[in-house]
Protein backbone atom coordinates (compact mmCIF):
# COMPACT_ATOMS: atom_id res chain seq x y z
CA UNK A 1 0.00 0.00 0.00
CA UNK A 2 1.15 3.48 -0.96
CA UNK A 3 1.54 6.47 1.33
CA UNK A 4 -1.57 7.84 -0.51
CA UNK A 5 -3.36 5.09 -0.22
CA UNK A 6 -3.08 4.69 3.65
CA UNK A 7 -3.35 7.84 4.35
CA UNK A 8 -6.76 7.88 2.66
CA UNK A 9 -7.60 4.71 4.38
CA UNK A 10 -6.78 6.41 7.90
CA UNK A 11 -8.81 9.65 6.76
CA UNK A 12 -11.85 7.56 5.91
CA UNK A 13 -11.69 5.13 9.14
CA UNK A 14 -11.52 7.76 11.49
CA UNK A 15 -13.78 9.93 10.20
CA UNK A 16 -16.57 7.11 10.40
CA UNK A 17 -16.31 7.32 13.65
CA UNK A 18 -18.14 11.08 13.66
CA UNK A 19 -21.35 9.62 11.36
CA UNK A 20 -22.90 8.77 15.13
CA UNK A 21 -21.83 13.19 16.01
CA UNK A 22 -23.96 14.38 13.24
CA UNK A 23 -22.93 15.65 9.81
CA UNK A 24 -20.79 18.28 11.07
CA UNK A 25 -18.71 16.44 13.27
CA UNK A 26 -18.11 13.63 10.31
CA UNK A 27 -17.47 16.15 7.38
CA UNK A 28 -15.38 18.12 9.53
CA UNK A 29 -13.07 15.55 10.78
CA UNK A 30 -13.20 13.88 7.17
CA UNK A 31 -12.08 17.47 5.55
CA UNK A 32 -9.48 18.12 8.82
CA UNK A 33 -8.11 14.90 8.47
CA UNK A 34 -7.78 14.73 4.88
CA UNK A 35 -6.24 18.72 4.62
CA UNK A 36 -3.69 18.92 7.75
CA UNK A 37 -0.19 17.20 7.17
CA UNK A 38 0.49 16.77 10.90
CA UNK A 39 -2.08 13.68 11.63
CA UNK A 40 0.36 11.85 9.05
CA UNK A 41 3.54 13.32 9.50
CA UNK A 42 2.75 12.03 12.91
CA UNK A 43 2.53 8.55 12.12
CA UNK A 44 5.05 8.71 9.24
CA UNK A 45 7.81 10.11 11.55
CA UNK A 46 7.32 7.71 14.69
CA UNK A 47 6.61 10.81 16.90
CA UNK A 48 4.28 9.18 19.29
CA UNK A 49 6.14 6.43 20.81
CA UNK A 50 4.52 2.30 21.16
CA UNK A 51 2.68 1.57 24.17
CA UNK A 52 1.90 5.13 25.28
CA UNK A 53 -0.48 7.06 27.73
CA UNK A 54 -1.20 9.92 24.87
CA UNK A 55 -2.71 13.37 26.44
CA UNK A 56 -3.99 15.29 23.85
CA UNK A 57 -4.40 19.49 24.91
CA UNK A 58 -6.97 21.30 23.36
CA UNK A 59 -8.14 18.09 21.39
CA UNK A 60 -11.08 19.46 19.72
CA UNK A 61 -13.82 17.07 18.72
CA UNK A 62 -11.07 14.28 19.51
CA UNK A 63 -9.13 13.86 16.21
CA UNK A 64 -5.87 12.82 17.22
CA UNK A 65 -7.38 9.77 19.32
CA UNK A 66 -9.78 8.91 16.36
CA UNK A 67 -6.65 9.06 13.90
CA UNK A 68 -4.50 6.70 16.49
CA UNK A 69 -7.35 4.03 16.95
CA UNK A 70 -7.57 3.88 13.25
CA UNK A 71 -4.13 3.28 12.67
CA UNK A 72 -4.33 0.46 14.75
CA UNK A 73 -7.46 -0.64 13.01
CA UNK A 74 -5.83 -0.08 9.70
CA UNK A 75 -2.81 -2.09 10.90
CA UNK A 76 -4.65 -5.11 12.37
CA UNK A 77 -6.26 -5.93 8.83
CA UNK A 78 -3.20 -5.58 7.51
CA UNK A 79 -3.14 -2.47 5.06
CA UNK A 80 -0.17 -0.67 6.70
CA UNK A 81 2.22 0.98 4.31
CA UNK A 82 6.09 -0.78 4.51
CA UNK A 83 7.56 3.42 4.20
CA UNK A 84 6.08 4.54 7.41
CA UNK A 85 7.06 2.75 10.98
CA UNK A 86 4.23 0.42 12.35
CA UNK A 87 1.89 2.51 14.05
CA UNK A 88 2.02 3.36 18.34
CA UNK A 89 0.01 1.08 20.40
CA UNK A 90 -1.80 3.35 22.94
CA UNK A 91 -2.45 2.49 27.05
CA UNK A 92 -4.68 5.24 27.04
CA UNK A 93 -5.94 8.21 25.13
CA UNK A 94 -6.86 10.91 26.82
CA UNK A 95 -8.38 14.82 26.02
CA UNK A 96 -8.40 17.82 27.02
CA UNK A 97 -10.94 20.39 25.87
CA UNK A 98 -12.67 24.02 26.71
CA UNK A 99 -15.44 23.91 24.24
CA UNK A 100 -18.50 21.82 25.53
CA UNK A 101 -19.48 21.23 21.63
CA UNK A 102 -16.59 19.94 20.65
CA UNK A 103 -16.66 17.45 24.06
CA UNK A 104 -20.10 16.33 22.99
CA UNK A 105 -19.05 15.47 19.32
CA UNK A 106 -15.46 13.57 20.69
CA UNK A 107 -17.37 11.80 23.46
CA UNK A 108 -20.06 10.44 20.87
CA UNK A 109 -17.25 8.99 18.38
CA UNK A 110 -14.98 7.84 21.09
CA UNK A 111 -17.81 6.26 23.58
CA UNK A 112 -15.14 4.32 26.10
CA UNK A 113 -12.32 3.82 23.82
CA UNK A 114 -10.63 8.03 25.15
CA UNK A 115 -11.40 10.06 27.93
CA UNK A 116 -12.46 13.11 26.77
CA UNK A 117 -12.30 16.10 29.88
CA UNK A 118 -14.32 19.31 29.61
CA UNK A 119 -11.77 21.72 31.07
CA UNK A 120 -9.63 24.57 30.69
CA UNK A 121 -5.95 23.66 30.01
CA UNK A 122 -4.29 26.25 32.10
CA UNK A 123 -6.45 25.15 34.99
CA UNK A 124 -6.97 20.93 34.40
CA UNK A 125 -4.63 18.86 36.24
CA UNK A 126 -2.15 16.49 33.89
CA UNK A 127 -1.82 13.08 35.03
CA UNK A 128 1.39 11.43 33.65
CA UNK A 129 1.65 10.50 30.32
CA UNK A 130 4.65 9.13 27.93
CA UNK A 131 3.25 11.91 24.86
CA UNK A 132 2.01 15.32 25.17
CA UNK A 133 0.25 16.86 22.17
CA UNK A 134 -0.67 20.46 21.62
CA UNK A 135 -1.64 21.23 18.03
CA UNK A 136 -2.38 24.73 17.02
CA UNK A 137 -3.46 25.73 20.77
CA UNK A 138 -0.94 27.57 22.46
CA UNK A 139 -1.12 31.13 20.68
CA UNK A 140 -4.67 31.19 22.02
CA UNK A 141 -3.49 32.24 25.76
CA UNK A 142 -1.13 34.55 26.63
CA UNK A 143 2.67 34.66 27.24
CA UNK A 144 2.78 33.95 30.83
CA UNK A 145 -0.31 31.02 30.45
CA UNK A 146 2.28 29.31 27.56
CA UNK A 147 5.38 28.91 29.86
CA UNK A 148 2.73 27.81 32.88
CA UNK A 149 1.32 25.09 30.90
CA UNK A 150 4.54 24.10 29.27
CA UNK A 151 6.42 23.53 32.98
CA UNK A 152 3.54 22.12 34.06
CA UNK A 153 3.73 19.27 30.87
CA UNK A 154 7.22 19.07 31.81
CA UNK A 155 6.50 17.67 35.24
CA UNK A 156 3.54 15.55 33.37
CA UNK A 157 5.90 13.73 31.17
CA UNK A 158 7.68 10.27 31.91
CA UNK A 159 11.52 10.17 31.81
CA UNK A 160 11.63 8.78 28.12
CA UNK A 161 8.45 11.30 27.07
CA UNK A 162 7.45 13.24 23.89
CA UNK A 163 5.89 16.31 23.45
CA UNK A 164 4.66 17.37 20.25
CA UNK A 165 3.40 20.87 19.92
CA UNK A 166 2.86 22.87 16.66
CA UNK A 167 2.97 26.41 16.37
CA UNK A 168 2.64 29.23 13.69
CA UNK A 169 6.02 30.89 12.80
CA UNK A 170 5.51 34.82 13.87
CA UNK A 171 8.55 34.92 11.65
CA UNK A 172 6.75 33.61 8.48
CA UNK A 173 6.23 36.60 6.96
CA UNK A 174 2.75 36.27 4.23
CA UNK A 175 2.14 32.84 5.37
CA UNK A 176 2.14 33.30 9.06
CA UNK A 177 -0.57 36.36 8.60
CA UNK A 178 -2.57 33.79 6.31
CA UNK A 179 -2.78 31.44 9.64
CA UNK A 180 -3.91 34.75 11.95
CA UNK A 181 -6.09 35.87 9.34
CA UNK A 182 -7.92 32.16 9.30
CA UNK A 183 -7.67 32.22 13.10
CA UNK A 184 -9.34 35.04 13.51
CA UNK A 185 -12.44 34.43 10.94
CA UNK A 186 -12.96 30.80 12.66
CA UNK A 187 -12.94 32.84 16.00
CA UNK A 188 -15.63 35.98 14.51
CA UNK A 189 -17.23 32.95 13.41
CA UNK A 190 -17.88 30.48 16.33
CA UNK A 191 -18.90 34.45 18.20
CA UNK A 192 -15.79 35.15 20.30
CA UNK A 193 -15.35 38.23 18.68
CA UNK A 194 -11.66 39.53 17.86
CA UNK A 195 -9.90 38.30 20.04
CA UNK A 196 -5.53 38.58 20.74
CA UNK A 197 -3.74 35.74 19.73
CA UNK A 198 -0.34 35.30 21.68
CA UNK A 199 2.65 34.11 19.14
CA UNK A 200 6.35 34.28 18.90
CA UNK A 201 8.81 33.16 16.17
CA UNK A 202 10.71 29.69 16.42
CA UNK A 203 13.37 31.04 18.16
CA UNK A 204 11.55 32.58 20.77
CA UNK A 205 9.64 29.17 21.27
CA UNK A 206 13.14 27.08 20.89
CA UNK A 207 14.09 29.71 23.92
CA UNK A 208 10.49 29.08 26.00
CA UNK A 209 11.28 25.01 25.67
CA UNK A 210 14.51 25.39 26.61
CA UNK A 211 13.77 27.11 29.69
CA UNK A 212 11.08 24.88 30.27
CA UNK A 213 13.65 22.00 30.45
CA UNK A 214 13.27 20.35 26.98
CA UNK A 215 15.31 19.84 24.32
CA UNK A 216 13.86 20.13 20.87
CA UNK A 217 13.72 19.59 17.10
CA UNK A 218 12.01 21.47 14.61
CA UNK A 219 10.03 20.53 11.58
CA UNK A 220 8.03 21.88 9.18
CA UNK A 221 4.65 20.65 8.95
CA UNK A 222 2.54 23.06 6.82
CA UNK A 223 2.97 20.97 3.19
CA UNK A 224 0.11 21.30 1.63
CA UNK A 225 -1.13 24.44 2.96
CA UNK A 226 -0.75 28.48 2.45
CA UNK A 227 0.38 28.17 6.52
CA UNK A 228 3.51 29.14 8.51
CA UNK A 229 3.04 25.77 10.81
CA UNK A 230 6.24 24.18 12.69
CA UNK A 231 6.16 20.98 14.65
CA UNK A 232 8.06 21.30 17.90
CA UNK A 233 9.31 17.65 18.89
CA UNK A 234 10.35 17.95 22.98
CA UNK A 235 12.25 15.16 25.17
CA UNK A 236 12.93 16.12 28.59
CA UNK A 237 16.45 17.05 29.31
Amino acid sequence: MTPSALKANLVATAAARYRAAGRFAYHFARGKLHRDPVFAGLLANGLVPQDARVLDLGCGQGLLAAWLLAAQTVQRAGQWCSQWPAPPRTISLHGIEMKASDVTRARSALAAEARIEHGDICRSSFAEADAIVILDVLHYIDYVSQEEVLRRVRVALARDGVLVLRIGDASGGLAFKISNWVDQAVLLVRGHGWVRLYCRPVPQWLQLLDRCGFRVDAMPMSEGTPFANVLLVGHVR
